[in-house]
């Protein structure tokens, strides 16, 4: 791994840790949407990187949202089962071949059909983890659905703004 990608991810590892431990978890709109930012950490990682890399920094980033959040393992593990399906995910929707395997999956770099699809996917799956994992229990099936599906929109859609903003400002240095 290159400094230059190093840098890059230290420092959406940082971002992502602080937007949402200092910000997002105190947004709970209309009592069912809560915005889960940790997953654009994730997504946003070189699609090269060595997977056990990645799940390490996932659990990582997942154990200092718990530790700030008092959340004990949700989000680790949530965290490192979403990273252990970021690869299938990807490829579910992009073609797998060598001029894949070091981009940083972004709307410039893939299109937008094809990121939505694959960060909408990512999220959902990180969604439900999480809301699965804090009821344990699918007697609140219902509550879960709702929850999953209210966070999921909410948190795409803040994402898609998120990298909108980061791909607008890349283009203009």
């Amino acid at each position: 791994m290159d400094k230059r990608i190093a840098l890059h991810i230290s420092i959406l590892f940082i971002s992502i840790l602080a937007a949402q431990v200092l910000i997002c978890n105190h947004i709970l709109l209309f009592g069912v949407a809560m915005p889960l930012i940790t997953v654009y950490f994730i997504a946003r990682t070189p699609i090269g990187i060595n997977r056990n890399i990645l799940l390490t920094l996932a659990f990582l980033l997942g154990l200092a949202v718990d530790i700030c959040s008092d959340t004990p393992g949700l989000n680790a593990l949530a965290c490192t089962l979403a990273a252990a399906m970021r690869r299938p995910v990807f490829f579910a929707y992009v073609q797998n071949d060598d001029r894949v395997k070091d981009i940083i999956p972004n709307i410039r770099t893939l299109g937008i059909a094809d990121y939505c699809k694959y960060l909408l996917t990512l999220v959902a799956i990180y969604c439900l983890m999480i809301f699965s994992i804090e009821y344990f229990s699918f007697a609140d099936i219902k509550e879960i659905a709702v929850l999953t599906s209210c966070s999921t929109i909410l948190t795409f859609v803040l994402l898609l703004g998120l990298d909108s903003l980061v791909t607008v400002r890349r283009e203009r240095h």
